[in-house]
């Protein structure tokens, strides 16, 4: 004797517990891939060292500037900042300069933009996403960066002002956000 039809095939009742079972693995799978792809770009700006007056055009670091230079290679140079993955320069020399004791404490070379291309710095500063890049622009130039990077207003630098850091932080998901400070 056999044993009755309803043993002999599978339970209908058990195919909905199932199918949801599958489904949340299926969007827990999901939100685990989105979770991991979201990240925080990281920029600091800062505006070039004090340079040297005089009537060269492209003028070098003034001894005040080469120190300020160097305060910004210990600043971010020494680990406790999550290290600087990449440095954006102007094609001037005072921001090579700039850039040059931090480059060469952390064995980087300096990516190299026309000074007056935002957009063009923009969009190196794109080809990093997730990581921590270091722009050293200009007095007319680090307020639009950080502007156009963070979506808001950024204050106009005057001529003597070489002090400002700007850190922007730019997640994946979510307004950016902007902290000045000065070194």
């Amino acid at each position: 004797m056999q044993a009755p039809g309803i043993t002999r095939h599978r339970r209908p009742f058990l195919a909905p517990i199932w199918l949801t079972f599958a489904a949340v693995l299926v969007a827990a799978a999901i939100a685990l891939a989105i979770y991991r792809s979201a990240t925080t770009t990281t920029v600091v700006v800062v505006r070039h060292a004090e340079k040297q007056l005089g009537t060269i055009d492209d003028p070098p670091l003034s001894p005040e500037g080469e120190a300020r230079a160097e305060r910004l290679a210990r600043l971010l140079g020494d680990g406790n900042f999550g290290g600087i993955g990449a440095i954006l320069v102007t094609d001037t020399r005072r921001s090579q300069q700039t850039a040059a004791p931090l480059a060469k404490r952390l064995r980087l070379q300096p990516e190299i933009v026309a000074a007056a291309d935002v957009n063009e710095m923009l969009a190196h500063i794109r080809k990093h996403r997730g990581s921590r890049v270091l722009v050293v622009g200009h007095s007319n130039t680090v307020p639009d960066i950080v502007g156009r990077l963070a979506g808001e207003q950024v204050p106009a630098i005057a001529d003597q002002e070489y002090d400002n850091l700007y850190v922007v932080s730019s997640p994946t998901f979510g307004p950016a956000s902007v902290l000045r400070l000065t070194f």
